[in-house]
């Protein structure tokens, strides 16, 4: 199956008077979630808000649900956040779900113990995209001191994963990292 083109879809609604849009959309609505969501978070107030806390909620139950132990199954809390980037919600929102991706993960492993290596690229590797995040739209200072405990929460965690943390922190975040030719959020 081919993928259709905005071009291809442009073509097919052109004819489509409004109240034919309006059945469409709506019909799209009630089959999608996704779609659901997305108008969810942009026609009602404090509709953004609501969605973010849904899908912090699928990352904290991975980790920690209200009963029992957490599975950390990474490929749930992960799609959580793709699958909420797509709502293409505010930056804020977005820098948020990915910092608490990543403070799930360091408060998993100082309750549970060393994990394995796959957890700690994982997080770091959503740690880093976080920082990439922040640096890119310059709101690096609101988040810093999330960052900052993160790389405090992880002194003594094996696997490197505090001495990772400590590298990126200083890559973003410290003089010493700007002088050394990285960029630094501020």
């Amino acid at each position: 199956m081919t993928n259709i083109t905005s071009a291809q879809l442009k073509k097919h609604f052109a004819n489509f008077s409004k109240e034919e849009m309006v059945r469409e959309v709506a019909e799209l609505s009630r089959t999608f979630s996704e779609v659901r969501e997305l108008y969810q978070s942009k026609l009602t107030e404090g509709g953004s808000a609501e969605l973010l806390e849904k899908y912090k909620g699928i990352v904290e139950h991975e980790f920690f649900p209200a009963h029992g132990f957490g599975k950390a199954r990474l490929s749930v809390a992960r799609k959580a956040v793709t699958d909420f980037k797509k709502l293409n919600p505010d930056m804020h929102s977005v820098a948020d779900i990915m910092l608490y991706y990543a403070e799930m993960g360091v408060r998993f492993t100082s309750e549970y113990g060393d994990i394995d290596e796959p957890f700690y690229n994982s997080m770091e590797s959503m740690y880093e995209a976080a920082a990439l995040f922040v640096t890119e739209h310059k709101i690096g200072q609101q988040y810093q001191a999330r960052f900052e405990k993160m790389v405090a929460d992880t002194s003594g965690i094996g696997w490197g994963f505090h001495d990772q943390l400590t590298y990126l922190y200083e890559k973003y975040f410290s003089t010493k990292g700007r002088d050394v030719g990285e960029q630094k959020i501020l």
